[in-house]
């Protein structure tokens, strides 16, 4: 009997097209619609890249306008969804409260759309939908910090772009440009990633004919395991286990010796190294330089050469934005909840591509398991022979 060809985690298998974005493997570049993504981090704010997943092409600047419009109309953190995440408890995973809160976002949106196929939405439905989540997740995630270190919510301003409302909602203070611009480039470079593990998720539930919430829900939860959104989280308890650029030999011996996976480094899709580890490095330097912290770009620096030249793996977008996170000021903990405020715009671009020529995804798998076997002395009765004999001579 011929064995099937088993794709362990779908490697290599293409499953559907997208024109949100690709890795072209010519010139390395992760392309959203066709723009390399480091052109985009260096000229673009974040709202233009959203209008750019969501519809296709860069908006004008009349565009950008009702985008960033509509954007500040939805910055507040609803009464109810701060008491729900204040129902949370402290020491849970900030994924989880993020998870809740946009579960109660979508139940609340969705009240009284009656049957579930209501609830799918047009797509101009969705596109608000994700207009909408685009526009609260800063301050769920803002708050989520700010909870956990004892502090009040900072409310939003109106006069401050997205990045630098974002800043200003954790941490009370008008940021730097620098600490803006560096920001700003993150969220593009997180933005959107094709058929990552999380967007396949939202895709697969999509498929279902489900809603858009629900879809962002499961992707969240896909995004909150290390081997994909939290592993900017490990890569900063790697900086702190190792301390300085001077452990670093000794440490990663003993690293290796035990097997252990080092955190950020290495890509499914990337065999030449990550296209914009170049760009959030050169991001993260302006931030060393800003906050005078030479000691992080050698402890970055020293590990960086010592496991490629060991290894032959290069960093992926994980290892810069690590302690770029952390030298603005974020907790640990908030990295991934970021990664979901700057995903949810490729997420939702997916699901609603997804939505407009849907297929239900649902593979096979090739059963190794026991061979039919049964329950000693059962004896089926009349009434479900009855059914089983109608079935045969129906498909008769």
């Amino acid at each position: 009997m011929t064995q099937p060809d088993i794709k362990k985690g779908l490697a290599g298998v293409v499953v559907d097209y997208t024109a949100v974005s690709k890795v072209n493997p010519e010139t390395n570049s992760l392309l959203y619609r066709g723009y390399p993504v480091q052109e985009l981090a260096a000229t673009q704010p974040f709202e233009a890249v959203a209008y750019l997943l969501w519809n296709g092409e860069l908006p004008t600047d009349v565009q950008l306008a009702q985008l960033r419009a509509l954007e500040r109309q939805h910055r507040h953190l609803p009464a109810d969804v701060r008491a729900v995440i204040d129902r949370v408890p402290l020491n849970a995973h900030p994924m989880d409260e993020v998870r809740t809160a946009v579960s109660l976002i979508g139940a609340r949106d969705l009240a009284g759309s009656g049957s579930v196929l209501e609830a799918t939405g047009t797509p101009e439905e969705n596109l608000a939908r994700g207009i909408r989540l685009f526009a609260v997740l800063p301050a769920i995630v803002a708050y989520g910090q700010r909870r956990r270190r004892g502090q009040e919510p900072v409310e939003p301003r109106d006069d401050l772009d997205y990045a630098a409302n974002f800043l200003w909602m954790t941490f009370g203070e008008e940021p730097d440009d620098v600490v803006v611009d560096a920001f700003n480039r993150s969220m593009v470079l997180y933005a959107e990633h094709s058929f990552n593990a999380s967007t396949f998720t939202a895709r697969v539930v999509t498929s279902t004919l489900s809603d858009l919430y629900s879809a962002v829900v499961a992707a969240i939860g896909a995004l909150k395991g290390p081997l994909h959104g939290g592993a900017n989280e490990a890569v900063l308890h790697i900086f702190d286990e190792i301390g300085s650029a001077e452990n670093v030999t000794a440490w990663l011996d003993t690293a290796l010796a035990e097997k252990r996976k080092i955190m950020g480094f290495g890509h499914r899709v990337y065999k030449r190294g990550d296209s914009r580890v170049p760009t959030m490095k050169a991001a993260l330097d302006t931030l060393v330089e800003h906050y005078d912290r030479e000691d992080v770009a050698a402890l970055y620096e020293t590990l960086e050469r010592e496991f490629v030249g060991r290894k032959g793996i290069y960093p992926n977008l994980d290892y810069p934005s690590g302690p770029a996170y952390n030298l603005i000021g974020f907790d640990t903990l908030t990295f991934t909840p970021l990664f979901v405020a700057a995903r949810v715009t490729g997420w939702t671009a997916h699901i609603m591509e997804q939505a407009a020529a849907n297929a239900l995804i649902r593979p096979l798998s090739e059963y190794n398991g026991p061979d039919e076997r049964h329950i000693e002395g059962y004896v089926p009765d009349e009434a479900v022979l009855a059914v089983a004999e109608r079935a045969e001579e129906a498909a008769d």
